[in-house]
């Protein structure tokens, strides 16, 4: 059973916790737990309040839980009482400032952490370097009362994963101190990677409904696939397979009529470009080197709808909530700038509404439904197909001129640009919240594979 609890505090020099009378009518020995630490305890029924729990000082330093707290979720199994989750949101990138103790991302961070009351979750920040193995504790940096602070606190219940880059993933340090937190402490580690732009592809291309929403997509083999595969479709995509933000695309088409080919790209610049070239080989030969073939892929192009003369695309966020289903938490359009291949912001691309690029009630409904389908759809397909705890995915869709859904790509760890739009304000909470609620359902799945372990 897991409940919300208002949390109230008081001087004592012993162990003391008085419990709502739902969970103790009489004096009764139970294990306090939070995180990796627990008590043997004696819980008094509180004489007053029924959802409220009072702790002792002395025990919330024996436990080391922040006394700041005002709310928290409580989960009862038997004899034992699990105060959390305590969630460790695993990063880098930690400063010596203690006003941004993470650099440019300590801002998002602060949002971030600050929905704990409203969910009842213990959220914190940690690095590689702020574990103490041998005495089981984690230096976790907090903010509240628009301040950043740090306490020592224990090993979290969940782990999630907020590396900011590939390169990231790749330090020997990150690797042990996930393998040692998953394996030595049993201690669920979500959202954890990069996705691979082709992996994702080949993993659902057969999945039986998730397959009619993906544009073909190859590895790039050679330059002859890539005339290939613009007489099938007129336009493609050549993508790093492991890019970011737009970076690295390249848009190649033909025009039969001027018997030219072009490329839109930015360039190393930042700047949109446009080259034309009389052949394919030409092209090739300038501007994609045989020796980079086997970090990009080659995408089929689609003739995608327009606003206001410039084409646009649709992010769709989707998030596991506390019951460990799949929500779609966030929904916008993403026009792309003049001259650019993608709708980036960096790009000079804007995020719209829905309702402003569909003014017509009925399409928008109709265009909204199929979009929020398509992602869950998605969704389920990648989580069935992929390694590890997948707990949120930013979609990037296209709608064609004849109204069909196609997949882009598929990010494990979405950007947050759409929601600098006024509208979306409301989404940029609730995917914060229910990115930090799926720590309780895995916690919760924990604690009961735990003591199935032991009976």
């Amino acid at each position: 059973m897991r409940k919300a609890y208002k949390i109230d505090w008081f001087e004592h020099n012993e162990e003391v916790i008085y419990c709502p009378r739902s969970i103790v009518d009489e004096c009764e020995t139970k294990l306090i737990s939070f995180g990796s630490f627990q008590e043997n305890v004696v819980c008094l029924p509180h004489p007053n309040k029924q959802n409220v729990f009072a702790l002792s000082y002395s025990l919330a330093n024996r436990l080391k839980i922040p006394k700041f707290l005002s709310k928290i979720n409580v989960f009862t199994r038997e004899n034992t009482i699990y105060f959390g989750p305590l969630i460790g949101i695993f990063t880098n990138g930690f400063t010596s400032f203690k006003l941004s103790p993470i650099g440019q991302r300590s801002s998002m961070f602060s949002k971030l952490l600050s929905v704990q009351s409203s969910i009842g979750v213990v959220p914190f920040l940690f690095g590689e370097n702020h574990i103490d193995w041998e005495n089981g504790v984690v230096k976790g940096h907090f903010y509240h009362d628009n301040m950043w602070e740090t306490y020592n606190i224990p090993l979290p219940n969940v782990v999630y994963d907020r590396l900011p880059n590939r390169r990231s993933e790749k330090g020997t340090q990150y690797k042990e101190i996930k393998h040692r937190l998953q394996n030595q402490y049993g201690i669920p580690w979500y959202n954890p990677g990069f996705f691979n732009k082709l992996e994702v592809f080949e993993k659902i291309e057969n999945h039986p409904e998730a397959a009619a929403f993906l544009p073909e997509t190859h590895s790039l083999q050679s330059f002859s696939q890539i005339e290939t595969m613009i007489s099938k479709y007129s336009t493609v995509f050549i993508k790093p397979i492991n890019g970011s933000l737009g970076l690295g695309i390249l848009q190649l088409y033909y025009s039969a009529a001027e018997e030219n080919y072009y490329c839109r790209m930015q360039d190393k610049k930042g700047k949109n470009r446009l080259y034309r070239f009389s052949s394919l080989e030409k092209l090739c030969t300038k501007l994609i080197s045989p020796k980079s073939f086997h970090k990009m892929i080659v995408q089929q192009g689609i003739k995608l709808i327009q606003f206001e003369k410039r084409k646009i695309d649709f992010r769709v966020h989707t998030n596991k909530d506390e019951s460990g289903e799949w929500q779609v938490s966030a929904l916008a359009a993403k026009v792309a700038g003049q001259g650019s291949v993608t709708t980036h912001i960096h790009n000079g691309g804007l995020v719209k509404s829905l309702s402003e690029v569909f003014p017509d009630d009925d399409l928008r409904h109709r265009s909204e439904a199929m979009l929020m389908k398509t992602a869950l759809c998605l969704s389920s397909a990648i989580e069935e197909n992929m390694n590890g705890y997948i707990g949120e995915i930013g979609f990037d869709f296209g709608i064609d001129t004849e109204g069909n859904i196609w997949l882009f790509e598929a990010n494990s760890k979405p950007g947050r640009s759409i929601f600098s739009h006024p509208d979306l304000k409301e989404f940029d909470l609730l995917t914060r919240q229910l990115s930090l609620s799926f720590g309780i359902y895995l916690a919760g799945q924990s604690l009961t594979a735990t003591e199935e372990l032991v009976t």
